[in-house]
């Protein structure tokens, strides 16, 4: 029988284009120079609108402010802010300077994002000033005080590497923090010098860092490659099988891999619009979606049904949307019509910069039902026994496994000898098998992330924060499935004695330290008997999965 090593074709068998994302740039603004690339309306009801001729002016002027900063090849430089025409032109003037871009989440709260600065040693941070009632100015100062003083640049022991900052929106809150107007205002460097940097970056060279939750309790920090995320960008264009006329709208942030290739890289490699809305109001969208006459909203599960119950759901008109899937509620809407077909069969993750096998839009039910797709060029996938790293044959399930173009370059502060193995492949953590067709099976995970609203959460992380919570002896988290979310937080706790918390003073401890979608949705009080521990003396997620599950239900 057959092993289960399957393989894409050749990636020079791909249509593809420049390989780093300022050539990226450079091409799709080459082709497109009068067409509008971004929408964005302010909340005081102010409208930019950029066209690809002037993102490019105002990456290259972010480049030339980078560069006249020091940034160089491979500088880590932090991205903080939501969905705004700042974030696009931000992250492409750090490639075009060579650098590299950290995407940081919005949601991070303060000792999160502390962990993220420090792991990914960032040493020019950019931020957006106010973002959901939060100050991230002074949030900042809080985390590294040297910023309140008139030097520049900064030397923090908290923050070693941290130099400069520069705000996005409002005044600066610090001397050591430039406001973003006087921060493109010079100094510049000499554009001949930009483009001589840009010119000299490689598409081998390191582009991005994500931050996704892994199997420890802190998020992993995953260095990526300039080609990994082009390549990406301008796959999703043909595994969506958009136009050049398309135009899209999202409210997700960009800080998540998926949704940068999604959104702004299908959307520029096919020379459309990108629709950009800074965080998620259903009422808004809506809006969005008829004034901007949106044609592909993006969006997560849970969101689609809040754009449902809206009280603007039955007034607006949603007729522009073309790229509608048969399993969103947005079909349901009496003005949408749409034959679209949504490439759900596929399978991918933040290490692989999204996808490794998918089945593009318009392939039949047929032979997309029921499996998770074939490799892309280029990717060679394997299902391994997790113990022995033995290549099983096909039929047979164990652990995924992953090698190509797109794969990160590894985590951050972890030696490569601990995520690849001998022969290159990451193994995923995933279960599954390939079957005697060469198709890919997705099983689910081995280990015990919770996948919540289509983000990753580690029950470690929660754990940790939970147990330095007053009146908890001991505390589990795990995930029960959910209609919407796919599956819901639970955090599982038992008291010590004579602790007086509830369920909302639980909540709001952990709200006070994590993200908001990490911060469990149900707090359930067991007994200690009531928790089966392993002869490590760790708790068994499996039967507790089960437990929290009946106890939900009853």
């Amino acid at each position: 029988m057959a092993d289960s090593t399957i393989r894409g074709k050749p990636l020079a068998d791909e249509a593809l284009g420049a390989l780093t994302m300022g050539g990226f740039l450079r091409e799709v603004c080459a082709a497109n120079a009068q067409k509008e690339a971004l929408v964005f309306h302010h909340p005081d009801g102010g409208v930019v609108r950029r066209s690809y001729a002037q993102v490019w002016d105002d990456a290259m002027a972010v480049a030339r402010a980078l560069a006249a900063r020091g940034v160089t090849k491979e500088t880590r430089v932090g991205l903080l802010a939501t969905n705004r025409p700042e974030w696009i032109t931000a992250m492409f003037g750090i490639a075009l300077a060579g650098g590299t871009c950290v995407a940081l989440s919005t949601f991070a709260k303060g000792p999160e994002l502390e962990y993220q600065l420090r792991i990914a040693d960032v040493s020019l941070l950019i931020f957006e000033r106010s973002v959901l009632g939060r100050d991230f100015g002074v949030e900042l100062l809080q985390l590294c005080p040297d910023l309140a003083s008139a030097q520049v640049p900064v030397q923090s022991q908290r923050l070693p590497f941290l130099r400069r900052a520069v705000c996005i929106g409002g005044d600066s809150p610090a001397p050591a923090i430039e406001r973003w107007d006087r921060f493109l205002q010079g100094p510049l460097a000499d554009v001949a010098l930009v483009e001589a940097m840009s010119a000299a970056t490689a598409p081998t060279d390191r582009g991005f860092v994500f931050f996704s939750s892994g199997s420890t309790a802190k998020p992993k920090a995953i260095q990526h490659t300039h080609r990994a995320a082009a390549i990406q960008c301008w796959r999703w264009r043909a595994i969506f099988g958009v136009d050049p006329q398309v135009r899209t709208w999202t409210a997700n942030g960009l800080f998540w891999s998926g949704n940068f290739c999604m959104a702004l890289g299908a959307t520029f490699a096919a020379g459309g619009c990108l629709v950009l809305q800074s965080s998620f109001n259903p009422g808004e969208a809506l809006h969005l979606m008829q004034a901007e006459r949106v044609s592909l909203p993006l969006a997560w599960p849970h969101q689609w049904a809040r754009l449902v119950d809206d009280a603007g759901w039955k007034e607006v008109d949603l007729g522009t949307l073309r790229y509608v899937g048969e399993t969103s509620p947005l079909r349901t809407h009496p003005t949408v019509h749409s034959s679209w077909q949504e490439p759900v069969s596929a399978y991918g993750s933040t290490e692989t910069f999204t996808l490794v096998t998918v089945y593009p839009s318009g392939t039949p039910a047929s032979i997309a039902a029921g499996n998770n797709g074939l490799p892309l060029p280029g990717n060679t996938i394997r299902v391994v026994d997790p113990l022995t790293g033995q290549v099983l044959p096909r039929g047979e399930a164990g652990e995924i496994a992953v090698k190509g173009p797109t794969l990160m370059l590894g985590y951050l502060w972890l030696p490569a000898e601990e995520t690849f193995d001998g022969e290159g492949f990451f193994r995923t953590g995933d279960g599954g098998f390939v079957d005697d067709e060469g198709r890919l099976h997705w099983q689910g995970r081995l280990n015990d992330i919770i996948k919540t609203g289509g983000a990753n959460v580690s029950p470690l992380e929660i754990n940790a924060v939970l147990e330095q919570c007053p009146g908890i002896k001991m505390a589990a988290t795990v995930g029960i499935p959910h209609d919407t979310l796919g599956e819901m937080v639970v955090a599982c706790i038992v008291l010590q004695q004579d602790a007086g918390l509830d369920e909302s003073g639980v909540r709001r401890f952990v709200s006070q330290h994590l993200s908001s979608y990490k911060v469990p949705r149900r707090v359930l009080f067991l007994e200690e008997s009531d928790l089966q521990l392993s002869s490590s003396n760790k708790v068994k997620t499996g039967q507790l999965r089960e437990l929290a599950a009946r106890r939900l239900a009853e």
